[in-house]
């Protein structure tokens, strides 16, 4: 029988460099055979899944999930439509998945059990075939349910970049750089600060009545607010800010940062002061138009491709927005030649996060052949605490994987969101690139990710290609919504 996710939660070589940069080191060297490895031969890579401690300063030890012995895992440079095969061994006591985020796969490797792919067995191993594509940054993680349970799923340290070399040039620059952002020591709270207001786009009224009433009917009959998950400890790179290598750089250079949000829920911010951010990339994908901005926001499991000027001298500190994250660990130093001292932060301007900065204004000119309406609800505190999220009014069910909603080889669909409640929502599609057709009330052609935020109250349309058989999970990459019923199922005959 397979095991499905609920059954998984029941159960009870390559190198990083510290600091601002990451490189990776095959158990053999891709680059110089293109030739793929019989079944029986020696992978290219091996990742090992094993519990161990993770120190992200002298005195901010952690016990978490990780990637051969370190966070993040190590930075897999693959080439675009050249085979792999990577070995993946289990050395925890549960089965795991291994999901290739923003890759176009076979179901069986993709790493989502709902989609059909085998669990990777406790103190097992699996051997993963495929093709690696589209190129561009993408990453790697799992994909098991955690539901109340801390110690598993994304809230422990699985994760780690994945970049295809892309055939497109995102630029001329001196260094590139690797940043994955992540919280530990996670716990259950009533009640988050997390910002909401950065997102560009304006209220649904009718969204907004039907979300606060759905809210007040559930306090009055006695409710608490659900849980949400706070954070002891960030990190950039694994160490706390002030225990990693600084990034070191020189004036006139033209540094390429590749930044990861590997969060299980938050979403991140980063600003350098002095300095701004030219994006050229989203999710691995270039912009159609690269824009300078003072902050990058950055949803749960996005990526961000940006290009820095280095034209400011002095020893800065790269961090978030939020004074008692970035004082808690999420932050790095960026340290210019010929200079010393105590790294400086100082506030950005205000500013709004808007996608439609980097997309081609007004409507697409391909039509989907179908669109699907989907409506975002929360029943407040409904599962002994936790909130159910529906689509539609029904939860995805793990133990029937419903609801299914089948799709045609080769067909143009839309996805249309109306969000009735405050929460964002980090939207992802399995094994498809989608386009942003409509967002914050505009609507755009152009942009393409694989990860897009749905702002509270808020609408949104991506367009996609059916090109991918089989099954392709939906959700929220929010984990505690995705566990808690925000996923649906896409079947493509």
């Amino acid at each position: 029988m397979p095991i499905t996710r609920r059954d998984a939660l029941k159960v009870g070589g390559l190198t990083l460099l510290a600091g601002g940069g990451a490189s990776a080191v095959s158990a053999c060297d891709p680059a110089k055979s293109a030739v793929r490895p019989e079944a029986s031969g020696r992978a290219d890579y091996t990742v090992r899944i094993a519990t161990g401690r993770v120190e992200l300063a002298p005195d901010t030890v952690v016990t978490t999930t990780t990637y051969n012995g370190q966070f993040p895992g190590p930075l897999l440079r693959f080439t675009e439509g050249r085979p792999v095969v990577v070995d993946v061994h289990n050395d925890t006591g549960t089965p795991e998945l291994l999901h290739w985020h923003g890759q176009r796969v076979p179901a069986s490797v993709d790493g989502a059990s709902e989609e059909g792919t085998p669990h990777i067995p406790a103190h097992g191993m699996r051997r993963l075939a495929f093709t690696p594509g589209p190129a561009g940054f993408r990453f790697y993680h799992t994909h098991v349910a955690a539901f109340g349970d801390l110690n598993r799923g994304t809230y422990t340290g699985q994760a780690g970049p994945v970049y295809i070399e892309p055939k497109a040039n995102l630029g001329a620059y001196d260094q590139e750089v690797f940043l994955t952002l992540k919280e530990f020591e996670p716990s259950l709270s009533h009640g988050g600060d997390m910002a909401q207001d950065f997102l560009a786009g304006t209220e649904v009224p009718e969204l907004k009545q039907q979300g606060e009433k759905a809210m007040a009917d559930s306090l009055a009959r006695g409710m608490p607010h659900g849980y949400e998950v706070g954070y002891r400890v960030f990190s950039i790179n694994g160490r706390k800010l002030g225990h990693g290598q600084p990034i070191k750089v020189k004036a006139g250079q033209r540094v390429l940062f590749h930044v990861l949000n590997a969060s299980a829920t938050e979403i991140r911010s980063l600003a350098l002061p002095g300095h701004t951010f030219e994006v050229v990339a989203l999710d691995g994908n270039p912009v159609p138009r690269p824009t300078n901005v003072p902050v990058l926001w950055i949803g749960t499991a996005e990526r961000v491709s940006a290009l820095v000027e280095m034209n400011h001298p002095g020893v800065w500190i790269l961090g978030d927005l939020a004074d008692d994250d970035r004082n808690h660990g999420m932050g790095t130093v960026v340290e210019y030649a010929g200079r010393s001292g105590s790294p400086r932060w100082t506030a950005p301007p205000k500013s709004k996060w808007d996608y439609r900065t980097f997309a081609h204004p007004g409507t697409t000119t391909q039509r989907p052949d179908h669109t699907f309406d989907l409506l975002v609800e929360k029943r407040n505190a409904a599962d002994k605490g936790f909130n159910i999220w529906t689509l539609n009014g029904e939860p995805f069910s793990m133990d029937t994987d419903n609801p299914v909603f089948d799709v045609a080889r080769g067909k143009r669909y839309r996805m249309r969101f109306r969000n009735a409640t405050d929460d964002i929502h980090p939207l992802h599609l399995h094994r498809h690139t989608v386009e942003v057709t409509h967002i914050a009330g505009t609507p755009t052609h152009g942009l393409h990710k694989d990860v897009v935020m749905l702002g509270g109250y808020q609408t949104l349309d991506f367009d996609f290609t059916a090109d991918q058989p089989g099954l392709s999970l939906f959700h929220c990459h929010q984990q505690l919504h995705m566990d808690y019923g925000f996923m649906l199922l896409l079947r493509c005959t």
